[in-house]
């Protein structure tokens, strides 16, 4: 079985339905609400899952109702949290969600600022064999710790690039692989132009880089010029955690050995399934799920 190491963020979505987003001042009904795990590391992790790989999560909680709820859901997933660290007197994330009637996702977070970023308890941790190591920029520390390992190891160590990213310098210097979302290239680039934005970033870290685009795609560094890799047509629901989803399936692929467009590929199609059902995570579909849709989708 194919393991992806995954660190970052672990949170819980309270998620709201509407049809149209809210006006201030005015009281509405959901026509649908969820609670369900989230997080960029945490949905990646997840998706490793039911894709069917081993996923190992690092993360920090609180020793809070909260951060028992995130544990609690990725055992049902059968994520490894062998390397979740609780600390006390601290609130784990948490989320609230409204999608809208055209399956946008409008996100208020909030984050216990004194929470410790420490990663020394993550350096002197026993890591298990992995493909692959997936950080997103929410710790840097973190990251930075994941993707050393990666590189010793010799296996790619993968960058999610969620604005702000240079918070995450370290690890981006050491890298094999950064997937950017549209947001995040443009804050890394100071461009609004993501071809601009890639051979800059291609430039300056060396890595291989790509830039998730939702419908339009994904757009990469060839070394010469920039590809791009169609995105599947599908009938949007919800689009939360559709990168997390991405960055989860893209991670899986290139533990398995797949070259980069096909990672990108098969990324695509497990991004598209789940932004076709309503919930956030609960839509990441299974591996069978994905190889149907791509045989009827070649």
């Amino acid at each position: 079985m194919t393991t992806v190491l995954a660190a970052g963020v672990a949170v819980i979505d309270f998620i709201f339905r509407l049809d149209d987003v809210p006006e201030p001042g005015r009281k509405y009904r959901a026509r649908e609400a969820m609670i369900v795990g989230g997080g960029c590391a945490a949905n990646a992790a997840v998706t490793v899952a039911r894709l069917g790989g081993h996923a190992v999560l690092a993360a920090r909680l609180g020793d809070d109702m909260i951060g028992d709820m995130v544990l609690e859901g990725l055992a049902d997933e059968k994520v490894d949290c062998a390397l979740v660290k609780r600390l006390a007197g601290r609130r784990t994330s948490y989320s609230s969600v409204v999608v809208d009637g055209d399956g946008e996702r409008h996100i208020v977070a909030f984050r216990d600022e004194a929470m410790d970023f420490g990663s020394d308890w993550l350096e002197r941790a026993a890591m298990p064999e992995f493909g692959a190591a997936l950080a997103d920029t929410r710790w840097p520390q973190g990251a930075r710790v994941l993707m050393e390992r990666a590189r010793q190891r010799g296996v790619p160590g993968i960058i999610d690039g969620e604005a702000p990213v240079r918070e995450a310098s370290e690890a981006l210097e050491i890298a094999s692989h950064i997937a950017f979302s549209a947001d995040g290239l443009a804050d890394f680039s100071g461009s609004s132009d993501p071809e601009a934005g890639l051979r800059q970033a291609a430039g300056e870290t060396g890595a291989f880089v790509c830039v998730t685009q939702g419908e339009n795609g994904v757009l990469w560094w060839d070394g010469e010029a920039v590809r791009r890799v169609p995105a599947f047509a599908v009938d949007t629901v919800d689009t939360l955690g559709a990168g997390d989803v991405w960055h989860g399936a893209f991670a899986l692929r290139l533990a398995a050995g797949a070259p980069e467009p096909e990672a990108i590929r098969y990324a695509n199609a497990v991004s598209a399934l789940k932004c076709t059902q309503f919930g956030g995570r609960t839509g990441i579909p299974s591996g069978a799920a994905v190889d149907d849709f791509l045989k009827e989708n070649p």
